[in-house]
This record gives structure tokens, sequence and C-alpha cells, in this order.
């Protein structure tokens, strides 16, 4: 009886992630109450009919240090993961276990501030990067903990840390670049898409009633006119140039010749990127902790990776999700279609045009 119980709630679930609602009643012959899986609440009523109830959002708890290498010496070496798309929003659904990265870095940062034994964090980014002020945000909580804190930190660049993740990279005391890390992409833009025609082929046809010639600029109904085009091309430069102004800031070693062999936004290869002085090293995590710990002066310590209590961390190389389960159930993406997916300007390497509406994985 409850694996027939069970199959009618998860039937349920997919229900409730479709339609949105909470409550859904169910006819049955069952009696008393249950709890399937522990996440199916069940009520039964009077008439023999079972109330389904499932939270449409779940605490996931707090941020605690789970050990991930065991240490021979004193203190331990922090591990804060930044993965995915990096979006000031929640990725997150029906009994989905994505986050939002800004938030979750942040808590991530107080629980190694506020563990004693913790000398030293590496920050392993794996990012195509994202919006403009997520990752300016990123930056500033990072430049606060090692202001607040003192303590050493080491960026260690994944596959990716590309546009606003090697921004947010650029906040630590060393960079450590995998042999096959792709970096760089120091610009910014705004994803327009002109849908007169696709419009056109569904018989749409759009008529605003604006209060200035404008108000809707970067409308996706038009081409942009020129007037529109210059605001958002002064609007993205401005932004480049906080970006280099952060570089010439943090990457004192970089040459004038440096930094005009990167100023058409290119991204470059581990090497290249070495070459350029625009990170400190080539390796791999175990190279970055060693490198966390010499700044720290402390040897063989303990490696804890902060993450949700649930989640499962056994290796240097686990990761907290950062998607939502529903861009795998309807993965079809229109570009430029879904506006709420681009909201703003970005620090982003983006050759996939519907990256933002998949959630960057």
């Amino acid at each position: 009886m409850w694996d027939s119980f069970r199959a009618r709630a998860a039937a349920i679930a997919l229900l409730i992630a479709v339609s949105g609602c909470a409550t859904i009643p169910v006819s049955g012959t069952f009696r008393g109450s249950v709890d399937a899986d522990a996440r199916v609440a069940a009520r039964v009523e009077g008439s023999g009919s079972v109330e389904i109830k499932i939270p449409l959002a779940s605490d996931p708890g707090p941020m605690i240090a789970t050990p991930v290498r065991a240490g021979q010496g004193g203190g331990r070496v922090g591990l804060i993961d930044v993965d995915g798309l990096l979006l000031n929003q929640n990725l997150t659904g029906l009994y989905s276990v994505g986050e939002n990265p800004v938030a979750s870095f942040r808590e991530k940062l107080e629980a190694a501030a506020k563990e004693p034994q913790v000398t030293a964090i590496v920050v392993r980014i794996h990012s195509p990067g994202g919006g403009v002020t997520a990752c300016d945000i990123l930056a500033e909580e990072l430049r606060r903990f090692r202001s607040e804190t003192g303590k050493p930190v080491v960026c260690c660049l994944m596959d990716l840390a590309t546009s606003g993740a090697y921004y947010l990279a650029l906040g630590g005391d060393r960079i450590v670049a995998h042999p096959t890390t792709i970096t760089g992409g120091v610009g910014s833009l705004i994803n327009h898409y002109n849908l007169a025609d696709a419009m056109a082929q569904l018989n749409l046809v759009a008529d605003p009633i604006k209060s200035g010639p404008l108000v809707d600029l970067g409308s996706v109904t038009a081409p942009l006119d020129d007037a529109s085009r210059e605001l958002l091309q002064e609007m993205a430069d401005s932004f480049r140039d906080r970006f280099r102004g952060r570089l010439h800031d943090r990457r004192k070693a970089m040459t004038a010749a440096d930094f005009t062999a990167i100023g058409d936004g290119r991204v470059v290869s581990a090497q290249k990127a070495l070459s350029l002085k625009m990170v400190d090293q080539i390796g791999y995590v175990h190279d970055a902790i060693a490198e966390a710990e010499r700044l720290a002066g402390v040897s063989h310590t303990e490696v804890v990776l902060f993450q949700r209590a649930g989640y499962p961390a056994r290796s240097l190389y686990a990761i907290t999700p950062n998607a939502p389960i529903q861009g795998d159930i309807l993965p079809f993406s229109y570009p430029g279609l879904d506006r709420t997916k681009i909201p703003t300007f970005l620090y982003l390497w983006q050759p996939d045009p519907t990256i933002l509406h998949q959630g960057g994985r």
C-alpha cells in the first residue's frame, strides 16, 4: 500500500510543479497519517479523501564545514566553491537544490570567518561569469572578508573562469589556474535580440503606448535605433572600464602590452594568461591549497568545504548545486524570448545564447 501511496505522491508532485498548487485533494482508502520519503505530508479527511501537502520551498540548513581532506598539522584551510551562472536570483524550483550564488557565497564567507581553525581559504571557481552587479557584489564580499579577517585568499580557476568569474578571482591574494583553464573575457555585454521577424511569423505586432521615446530602451520588438544603441553602448563601455580599472589595481605586474593583448575582451588559455601576468601560477587544487597554507604559515592542514549539511561532499571536487531541476525538464529556450532571464548587463562569456535560460549548466 505504501509503494502505491508514494507513486501517487510522486505524480502529485509533478502536477504541483506544473500547476503551482500546494494542496491537491486525492480520493483513496487510506487511514491515518504518513510522511512519504520525509517530504510529502498526508492527512485523511472524514470522507476518506487524502489531502497531500508539499512545501514549495524547503530550508536547506546553514553552511557547515565538511572535511574533504585529512590533516596532520594544526589549523584548517577552507574551500569555497563558486560554480555556474552568477546571477543574484534564486535558481530553484520544486525540490531543486540550486541556490542564489550571491547569497550562498556570503554565507560561506561568514561561516569561514567564524571558524577559528580556518587560517586561509581557497575559492574554487568554475563559472562563465554572470550579471555585472552580482559579480561586483561577490567581489566586494570577498574584499570585506580579507579586510575583516586577515585570512589569506587563493583563487583556484577550474575549467572556466571567464569575465565576471575572473573579476571575482582578482580579489584573491594569489590566482592559480589549472593547466586547461579558460579565463579572461575582460568586458561587458547586454543580450539584445531583434524578434521582429519571429513575431511577424506569429502575426504579433508591438503597439506600445509610451510616455517617452526611450522608455522601452532595448525592446526586442524592433531593431535598435541609433540613439538607443549609443546609450546602451555607453553603459557597456562604462562597465568594461570598471572591469579594466579593477584589473589595473589588482594585477600590478601586467604591462601596457599585456592590457592591449586582451583589450578586445577575448578569452585566453591558462598558459597565455600566465604569460600576460593575469594569473600567478599553473597548478591544481592541491597546489592552490599548498599556496594558501604557505601564505598562512601552516602546513598539512585539514581541508573543509563550506556547504549545506545535506549535500554530500567527500572530495576536494564536490560542488554546491547551482541549477534548477526544471531547466532539465523543460530545456527549450528561444534566445531573447524570456526577458526575465536577461535582466541586466553581463560580465559573461556567452557563446551559447540560451545559457541564461538554462541556469548556467
